[in-house]
């Protein structure tokens, strides 16, 4: 009785893994992976006196900045939003987010552009992209062991915002050796300079 409740509930946990589309790693994804928090990195803004996620977006109206380092800016203002959040498979709120939920909310939030919610449909969004043309904005996907794969976006300078299974919402270093052996493949939404335009909201909306 107590091995057919156990496979139950086991079948439950594929089809929420399924649904989200985002995996749980062997365990070793962060294992030898030092994180990084946006505030450590450059490009933030250190008005104390400002939300992080306002200053890129009146930037932005202006585009006094190129593109890429508007891109920057906000995605790693909503690093700090969500730095700190746990990893929680099918979640999608600050109590816990899976990878591909934290990609649709921060897309959402910061360019509003409409993602799918799993990875298998992210994965098909936009026009791909080689791995050393990536600008900021692009989604970067893995193939970790396993049948799920994993999805974050390109913040720049070789670094990426995810939701780690093991650390939860965090910045990595795509030439990682773990990150490096598993990367899959890189998407381009929008352009960088009609992403920027939707950050400021002088775009086609």
């Amino acid at each position: 009785m107590q091995i057919k409740r156990m496979c139950r509930i086991g079948a439950m946990g594929g089809v929420i893994a399924l649904v989200s589309g985002c995996a749980a790693s062997s365990g070793s994804e962060e294992s030898a992976i030092g994180g990084y928090f946006a505030r450590d990195l450059p490009g933030m803004p250190a008005d104390p006196l400002m939300s992080p996620v306002d200053n890129p977006i009146l930037e932005a109206r202006g585009l006094h900045n190129p593109p890429p380092s508007l891109i920057r800016r906000a995605l790693l203002a909503q690093h700090e939003r969500w730095a700190g959040t746990p990893y929680r498979l099918g979640g999608s709120s600050f109590r816990g987010i899976d990878c591909s939920a934290l990609v649709q909310n921060v897309f959402s939030d910061t360019f509003r552009f409409d993602l799918p919610r799993t990875t298998e449909e992210q994965v098909r969004t936009g026009l791909e992209v080689e791995r050393d043309a990536l600008r900021p904005g692009d989604l970067v996907f893995f193939r970790p062991p396993g049948v799920y794969r994993h999805v974050g976006i390109y913040v720049g300078e070789g670094r990426f915002l995810h939701a780690s299974t093991s650390r939860g919402v965090m910045i990595s270093d795509i030439d990682n050796r773990y990150w490096q052996r598993h990367f899959w493949q890189a998407r381009r939404t929008l352009e960088p300079t009609r992403l920027a335009q939707r950050l400021g909201g002088i775009g086609e909306g």
